[in-house]
Parts: C-alpha cells; structure tokens; sequence
C-alpha cells in the first residue's frame, strides 16, 4: 500500500486577500515549518511519512532536500538509511513525471525527534540563508520538462549516495539540496549551479572508485605471485 502525495505549486505561494484583509498572510518559510516538527514534543519519533505529510504543499523540491540533506551533516547511525531510499523512490518518479509517494513499509520508518531536532538545529541556519538568497529567475530550468531532466539527473546522484565510498556522498547530496532549493523557489541558477556540481561530484566519484579498483586488482595480482 502507497502513501500518495498530492501534487500542488511550489513554495512561493500566496493568500489571495478577502475584502476584509488588512494585509496578505506571509507563505511560513521552509525553515520555518522544518524547525516546527523538530519542536513538536508531542512526537517522540518522526517518520518519514510525517515529512511527507508535512511537506505536500512542498512537493518534490522540499522533499529531495529534506531526504538528501543529512548525508551532508554528522548523523546518528542509520539516518542514511531510513532517508537514502525515499530519495531514490522520489527522484524517479520527478523523472517520470508522478506524484510523489512512497510504499508504506519506507513511508513507517522513523527516528527519534531529539536526533531529527539536532540534525534541523545543524542545518537551519544553513537553509534561512539560503532562502535570503533565492528567488525566481531563469524560469526555464524550473518548468515542468526540465523538472523531469533534473529528475533523471537527481536519480543518478541519488544511486551514489547509496553506495559505501568513503565521503563520496557529501558532494552528490548538496549538489541535490541545491538543485532541490532552486525548484522550490523557481530559482532556475541555483538549480543551475547544483546540476555543476552534481557534474563535477560524478567526476570526482568516478576518480575514487577507479583508484579503489585499481588498488583491488594490484593487491590481488601480487597475492597471487
């Protein structure tokens, strides 16, 4: 059983005024709605169908973030764990055009609120940052089309999260954090200069399991002389 996520706009929504507003209701920040599920003491877990119920209005580009981001912070063990997965489940279906969902055994996966609380006390300065900085430009690396290309591009570096390399998943995962920054605002050089980085962290992937494959086949050739 799937747990299906609506589709909707992305974060630079507005309150449309009724005759009686004075002023229009700001849109609540990313950061914002991020540090108020790790306040909530209500929770003593959180699963990763919490985030997705929190964040449907966010759609894929709240989502990737929140998925890619801890690979690039210090986290308890397992964290990759529980969010690597979703990661590659929601890129492929940005790819393929889909609403954002995830099977019900990911979706039930947890953690303790005190370790996602410090994971989000670590990154939301971080993120309140980068919000001052986005805004919409380049409208044609956010559309629709280039979104299913990004999808495609966000699956390859999602792959290469999972593997065991040593610190070959920092540059992978903020290369998506940024790209996933530059769809929730329309920020079409913010997913720009994600995708070079995703471009150059492949590179410097490659390079790594190379030498690991070339040390691999000397040790074994003079095991065996």
């Amino acid at each position: 059983m799937a747990l299906p996520i609506e589709p909707s706009a992305h974060l630079d929504h507005h309150h449309e005024p009724s005759p009686g507003d004075d002023h229009e209701t700001a849109p609540t920040s990313f950061s914002s709605i991020l540090k108020s599920l790790a306040g909530d003491e209500t929770r003593e877990r959180i699963s990763v169908a919490d985030l997705l119920a929190t964040m449907q209005d966010r759609v894929f580009g709240a989502l990737l973030f929140i998925f890619a981001m801890p690979n690039i912070l210090p986290t308890p063990p397992g964290t990759s764990a529980v969010l690597g997965i979703p990661l590659v489940f929601l890129s492929a279906q940005m790819a393929l055009g889909q609403s954002p969902w995830l099977p019900k055994l990911i979706a039930n996966r947890s953690m303790l609120r005190t370790d996602f609380a410090g994971m989000i006390d670590k990154a939301n300065p971080w993120i309140a940052r980068a919000e001052r900085m986005l805004r919409p430009r380049w409208p044609a690396l956010s559309s629709q089309a280039a979104e299913r290309i990004l999808g495609c591009f966000c699956l390859v570096l999602a792959l290469i999260l999972a593997l065991p390399i040593p610190l070959g998943n920092m540059l992978p995962a903020l290369a998506i954090c940024m790209i996933a920054f530059g769809i929730l605002e329309r920020d079409g050089l913010w997913i720009a200069l994600g995708t070079a980085l995703g471009v150059v962290s492949l590179f410097l992937v490659a390079g790594v399991i190379y030498a690991i494959v070339k040390s691999l086949i000397f040790l074994l050739a003079h095991a065996l002389m």
